[in-house]
């Protein structure tokens, strides 16, 4: 197989884009440096593409090496025939490899196998011949034998039919045909295993659905009802034609004495041999395709809630909700340092308001708060309640904004927790969490394992490793294409910069801290074990405000700093005339002259990104993403009727809708159908995770505690 034709086809793009790309792959190279300073070579291959191309070579490669151990694998045992080697060789999945090895794969001892060990394979070939003219079990009557344990005839046709039935479920063939249709025509169904029981499976207590129309989540649900025992669950072949082409393929003879025997042996190498391995396979498709959708739904909104926008600027008071324990508080400074924390206990058993109300606008007061983080967990509807009435009282303006806490209790009991505040519980560090979530999402959330971010769906059914892959990849495009100050990062921000590993990230905050801060980019090769190649990958995504050279505060690498320095001299500016804030009316400047990339050995596309980060120096791209919605007053579910219109954030996005936060403490599903006038393929076409977006009510169930909502206004 030619690889690199493969992923040129899949990927629809050029082949030298492919070529390019897994040249500099192979160098060792990382998806976000290959992506931002690469674009000449890969004709601006993004980092999605990258992922998926670096994706499928690994598994093209892995292909490759299987066809190879198979083929050396027949090969001897004195098998392998031309025809066989060119079969394997244009195989273009593992499923295909497995089919035309299955015959030639050392297998356990099965019934077939045992029937060989009594010398019936000579029995097993005439009836498949099919030329006897006596019934079998007179054929047979020459292969019993006391010493082999074959006691009777009817043994030895019996032992026979066992080699056929294998041999039949061996053919690669007769699987992809069986495989092929089943996925076309079969259903998958599901019944309960106790119809009394009640149970959020109920939905699927009698439930049948065409393969070809099975939607990833309810694979998932199917997957996870199974698993709980709730569930059992089927795939309904189209039997009849399966066995009229097996017989097709087997009796090409009518004899009166071999063709009612061979039914018999079709059926059960179908019963017995090929459906339940069908039946496995295709459920583990159907799986596989679930959890990719799931895991790409999963990254989409990781990256929408990574990139939303920080609120800086203000002191905030994150607010930890609960109730027997109290709530934990924690007031934080601009740049995320922790001021003061308390507990205070306004909510059930002790609903101490007064003194909860008076420590309150003492810390407003003292350490001028001008925003309430508030999470929305556990007694968050009361302590939100104690919030609306306490800014009603208050002279300073002040605001709050309920946050999702998926992840801070995670976080706030982690090692690195502990590490960063020895002397706090887990509460204050929650509440810490809570507050420098709203100032700087991305800074923050990197600290906690993607998936206890909770913003997929089924995420802890599927595969781990795949799913931690694909989100880490999130999670590093991410911090590099906002970029990092190196004076500030925590070591949790500086592993997901491209080249840094966990020992680089620890020796960078080490070396920060025996020697002060960094005061230009090249000091970077004095940190232990951060060499040339490291440096490469890192040193344009790691951001130096203040320092020796203005360039370092920038986007531009490195290694693109002379032709830099000489654009800016070619248009009558010096490097400092960029640490004011950015050259305004560059980008038409530099526009006008022809031929600048070629005069300063660079490409256009270089070119075009020096211009645009000398124009807007570290450009922050999650100014353009909408902000959160701040709030000075308090709805309730009980409030809601059919017909109002609200603001909102989406919080999460489903195969089958989004949720959507007014405000109420429970979040409205927004259904597919229900999201646009036009037709939707998926949520993710129109709406994101942090989308502020308008909405309608069209119901409210108090009792199930369900919204419904719509954004066809």
């Amino acid at each position: 197989m030619d690889i690199l034709q493969k992923l040129t086809e899949e990927l629809k793009v050029k082949k030298w884009q492919v070529e390019a790309a897994v040249k500099l792959i192979d160098e060792g190279n990382t998806i976000p440096f290959i992506s931002r300073y690469r674009k000449e070579a890969t004709g601006a291959l993004n980092d999605e593409q990258l992922r998926d191309l670096d994706e499928r070579l690994t598994y093209l490669r892995n292909l490759e090496d299987k066809k190879a151990q198979v083929l050396a694998s027949i090969e001897e045992q004195g098998k392998l025939t031309d025809e066989l080697r060119a079969a394997i060789g244009a195989a273009q999945t593992q499923v295909a490899v497995d089919d035309l090895y299955r015959p030639y794969r050392p297998k356990r001892r099965t019934r077939a196998t045992m029937a060989k060990e009594k010398g019936l394979d000579g029995l097993a070939e005439l009836i498949l011949r099919q030329e006897t003219d006596r019934p079998l079990e007179e054929e047979a009557q020459a292969y019993v034998s006391e010493e082999k344990g074959v006691a009777t005839a009817a043994e030895a046709v019996a032992g026979a039919m066992d080699i056929i039935a294998e041999s039949i479920s061996d053919e690669a063939d007769y699987r992809t045909w069986i495989r092929d249709i089943t996925l076309r025509e079969g259903y998958i169904t599901s019944e309960a295993k106790d119809e009394k029981a009640q149970s959020v499976y109920e939905t699927y207590y009698h439930f049948s659905q065409p393969l070809g129309r099975m939607a990833g989540h309810r694979t998932l649900a199917l997957n996870r009802g199974e698993a709980e025992k709730a569930l059992t669950v089927k795939i309904e072949a189209p039997e009849p034609e399966i066995l009229s082409y097996l017989e097709s393929r087997v009796i090409t003879k009518d004899n009166p004495y071999t063709s009612p025997a061979l039914e018999e042996t079709v059926r059960d190498s179908y019963a017995r041999l090929i459906a339940p391995a069908i039946e496995r396979e295709i459920r583990n498709l159907l799986t596989e395709q679930a959890e990719e959708g799931a895991i790409r739904v999963f990254g989409k909104n990781l990256e929408q809630l990574l990139m939303q926008p920080p609120i800086a600027g203000q002191t905030v008071l994150g607010w930890d909700p609960a109730f027997r324990t109290g709530c934990k508080l924690a007031v934080v400074d601009p740049t995320g340092k922790v001021l003061d924390t308390v507990v205070i206990y306004p909510t059930a058993p002790q609903n101490k308001v007064r003194e909860a109300k008076a420590t309150l606008k003492k810390l407003i007061d003292k350490y001028h708060v001008t925003l309430i983080s508030l999470g929305n967990g556990t007694a968050s509807r009361e302590s939100e309640q104690v919030i609306v009435e306490l800014l009603k009282d208050i002279p300073q303006k002040v605001q709050y904004v309920i946050v999702s806490e998926s992840g801070a209790s995670v976080y706030s009991a982690s090692k690195l927790a502990t590490e960063e505040f020895p002397n706090f519980d887990v509460g204050q560090r929650s509440a810490a969490s809570i507050a420098r979530r709203l100032q700087d999402p991305l800074a923050e959330l990197v600290k906690i394992d993607p998936k206890a971010i909770g913003v997929g769906q089924y995420q802890h059914d599927m595969n781990q490793k795949r799913l931690s892959e694909a989100l880490g990849g999130v999670v590093e495009d991410s911090v590099n294409r906002v970029g990092v100050d190196l004076n500030t990062a925590s070591a949790p921000l500086l592993e997901y910069v491209s080249g840094i590993t966990k020992t680089l990230a620890k020796n960078i905050v080490a070396y920060r801290e025996e020697n002060g801060r960094f005061a230009n980019r090249r000091q970077l090769l004095k940190v232990p074990k951060l060499g040339p190649k490291a440096f490469e990958q890192c040193a344009g995504f790691l951001r130096i405000r203040d320092g020796d050279n203005p360039l370092d505060a920038t986007s531009v690498h490195p290694e693109s700093y002379e032709a830099a320095t000489k654009l800016l001299t070619s248009l009558g500016y010096s490097v400092g005339d960029i640490a004011g804030g950015g050259l305004r009316g560059i980008s038409k400047k530099a526009g006008g002259k022809k031929g600048a990339a070629e005069e300063l050995g660079i490409g256009e596309l270089t070119l075009r990104d020096i211009v645009q980060e000398l124009e807007k120096p570290a450009r922050d791209p999650r100014d353009e993403m909408p902000r959160p919605v701040l709030r000075s007053d308090v709805l309730d579910m009980k409030d809601l009727t059919a017909g109002m219109v609200l603001k909102g954030t989406v919080r999460n996005i489903m195969d089958f809708g989004a949720f959507v936060d007014i405000g109420v403490h429970q979040d409205g599903l927004v259904h597919i159908s229900q999201l646009s006038d036009r037709y939707v393929k998926h949520p993710l076409d129109v709406v994101k995770v942090g989308d502020v977006v308008e909405v309608k009510v069209l119901a409210v169930d108090q009792a199930k505690k369900r919204i419904s909502l719509t954004m066809k206004l």
